[in-house]
């Protein structure tokens, strides 16, 4: 059954070549399937924008995406090292290895002990990183990171597969456009929140699953959702981005 739904967790996110294909939706996905998949207590993934500056596209957990953002704005992390390099960087026990301070005591306000960053890279393409952050120190079983690295190959893959790698100027303003989405997502959230009075983890789940009922894009429903023309419902309680 396991290998089973490995098989099709790699299926999916070889699936970019269709028309309604959503790269938020995508990476969100990527995220939580490595939290389902790995046993790791969170996930989060940066991609490169045109000018070659990491910026935060997806996250499985609201502190995973609080964490990124100050790896970012504290320029030191795992994650930046790992996307520089082109190579994993795994740290098991963060307060023990005296790296990135600034990171490891805001990883640790948010309960996270240990992380490991993968390129997302095919060949000497980098475009991004994927973290894996763990609530207790140890290590990340070998077989797991090559899973974890395995899953980010192939969706860097479908990702420049579906931006057509073999024109630069295509793939820079495709990656470009993906985070500009990230901001009229984030902004949606926050108009949806305070709407209908619930937290920016719960209205994430709100438009996640309506634009997933409404066969829509996450970027279509979150610019309805700033002009106030969507009829986006109240989630039901206990749901969680």
């Amino acid at each position: 059954m396991a290998e089973t739904h490995l098989a099709d967790v790699f299926v999916e996110l070889s699936d970019t070549l269709v028309d309604d294909f959503d790269m938020i939706e995508f990476l969100h996905g990527l995220t939580e399937h490595c939290v389902e998949l790995l046993g790791v207590s969170a996930a989060g993934l940066l991609l490169a924008d045109g000018q070659g500056t990491l910026q935060l596209v997806a996250a499985s957990s609201a502190r995973t995406r609080l964490l990124e953002l100050f790896q970012l704005q504290a320029d030191q992390g795992p994650c930046l090292d790992c996307y520089h390099s082109a190579a994993p960087v795994s740290v098991p026990d963060l307060p023990r290895s005296g790296r990135w301070p600034r990171f490891t005591a805001a990883a640790a306000e948010v309960g996270f002990a240990a992380v490991h960053a993968l390129p997302m890279r095919l060949r000497t393409t980098v475009i991004g990183a994927l973290n894996l952050f763990d609530t207790a120190p140890g290590e990340l079983a070998p077989e797991k990171l090559r899973i974890g690295q395995a899953m980010a190959d192939v969706a860097t893959i479908g990702l420049l597969q579906q931006r057509a790698i073999q024109d630069g100027n295509i793939l820079t303003q495709q990656l470009q456009n993906a985070l500009n989405s990230r901001i009229l997502i984030e902004q949606a959230k926050g108009v949806l929140a305070e709407r209908l009075q619930i937290s920016m983890e719960d209205a994430f789940t709100t438009m996640r699953n309506g634009a997933r009922n409404q066969n829509q894009r996450l970027v279509a429903l979150a610019e309805t959702i700033i002009s106030g023309s969507d009829r986006t419902a109240r989630p039901s309680p206990g749901t969680s981005a």
